[in-house]
């Protein structure tokens, strides 16, 4: 069996795409060979990150796939950006791996998505591909995404995530509105 050809899907932000990154630079020293998946308006700015560099090598190759989104639209506006990723990625993330997997002596053995690309593992397990999720938060963090529910159920947090008891020194915002995105996204 040849070197095993991943596919790694970060969410299109600088914290995101990062780890991602350091994750597969360390798998391209296992051996292992990958396909890193930006977004077309990421893409620039990564692969000038790495102009120079040996740290992407021959093992790591940058693609990118449409995001849904205009050029002129905010990219910082995330429901925008998450409906229009959720439009339009997941089909042209279908496409890109079946040329790869028609084009390349290495077909598509494992997808890696980020947690906030859960429709990327959908895509994975429709063309029958193994596939994992990679969260590149803080292990609390994602036990907070994960326990919200709890704390809407126990009168902690309301619906919107605003604390309803004395002030808290959390940040629930954020969290809350990844959790209703993946809830939503769940359904």
């Amino acid at each position: 069996m040849g070197s095993l050809h991943l596919l790694a899907v970060p969410f299109p932000a600088q914290g995101h795409v990062i780890p991602l990154m350091e994750l597969s630079q360390n798998l391209v020293r296992h051996g292992f060979k990958i396909t890193f998946v930006n977004s077309d308006f990421s893409q620039e700015r990564i692969v000038k990150s790495f102009t120079g560099k040996d740290d992407v090598g021959d093992q790591i190759r940058l693609v990118s796939i449409p995001d849904g989104l205009e050029a002129w639209e905010d990219r910082n506006d995330l429901g925008k950006l998450c409906e229009g990723m959720l439009r339009i990625m997941p089909k042209k993330l279908e496409e890109l791996i079946q040329e790869i997997n028609r084009t390349d002596d290495h077909k598509i053995t494992c997808v890696i998505a980020d947690g906030s690309m859960g429709w990327a593992l959908e895509v994975a397990e429709k063309m029958g591909i193994k596939r994992t999720l990679f969260s590149p938060a803080a292990a609390a963090i994602m036990v907070l995404e994960y326990r919200i529910q709890k704390l809407i159920d126990d009168g902690i947090l309301d619906n919107d995530g605003k604390p309803l008891c004395r002030p808290l020194l959390i940040v629930f915002q954020q969290h809350v509105m990844h959790w209703k995105f993946m809830r939503n996204f769940a359904h």
